[in-house]
């Protein structure tokens, strides 16, 4: 068989009804090539492969892994990118969807991916550590608030589907998970500068305790701090408001 390495942050999917549920929430995505991230031991690229009409790939960094999957399945012999989702070149040449049972390790680091992919990446379909998966979809105002929300929020939808026990998993993990959805809407709040909105809302929650005039005191005219909206502390702001103080930096 395989061995698990806990030095990739591998839980192995074992319960094939949340594999079922997870094609389920994949299928309401419409798309022609699809990327599995870290496909592991194959409890969903069984099913992914069974797909009609697709162009399927997966990437993953476990040479172990790569040979099992191989073996196991053979029609995977040309699918599988050896390397980290965090380093590969884009998969396809056009758009595509994405899914995955995410290492929990890198888990934050492959929704900066997404995000930096957004042209490319028309769904997801992901499992994450819960306490990650409630971050990407919270709403302005909850504690879960944060980077990882206003960032995905600014060009996808997401849906916070369903939990997963970890039992479904070998070894169990010593938390719960997630499955969300995010779909990409383009950029209806017509950010012109990612990487200047990024620096914004990754300072702004760097202090996320204090009026937003302090952390972000840098950034603007002293005229433009005297706006109420400093005032707020960062988990009160919308998207639609970062983008607004955005458009005002210096």
């Amino acid at each position: 068989m395989y061995t698990l390495k806990k030095s990739l942050g591998q839980h192995f999917l074992k319960d094939a009804s949340v594999c079922l549920q997870i094609m389920d929430a994949l299928k309401a995505c419409s798309f022609q090539d699809l990327l599995e991230v870290g496909p592991g031991g194959g409890a969903l690229t069984q099913y992914l492969i069974e797909l009609p009409g697709i162009r399927f790939k997966a990437v993953e960094i476990d040479e172990e892994k790569i040979e099992f999957l191989k073996k196991t399945w053979p029609a995977l012999n040309d699918k599988i990118i050896e390397g980290s989702i965090l380093d590969i070149d884009l998969p396809f040449e056009g758009p595509f969807t994405m899914i995955g049972n995410f290492p929990y390790n890198i888990s934050s680091q492959i929704v900066f991916k997404v995000i930096e992919w957004r042209e490319q990446v028309q769904c997801m379909v992901g499992m994450f550590q819960k306490e990650v998966a409630e971050r990407i979809c919270a709403q302005s105002g909850s504690k879960d608030y944060g980077i990882l929300s206003v960032l995905s929020q600014a060009y996808f939808t997401t849906e916070y589907l369903f939990d997963v026990d970890e039992h479904c998993f070998n070894p169990p993990p010593k938390v719960k998970s997630g499955v969300i959805r995010l779909r990409f809407q383009g950029n209806p709040y017509g950010i012109e500068n990612h990487k200047k909105f990024l620096m914004l809302v990754k300072a702004a929650f760097g202090q996320r305790r204090k009026q937003l005039r302090n952390p972000l005191k840098p950034y603007f005219d002293p005229a433009v701090l005297q706006d109420p909206i400093f005032t707020k502390r960062a988990e009160q702001l919308s998207v639609a408001d970062f983008v607004d103080i955005l458009n005002r930096m210096r």
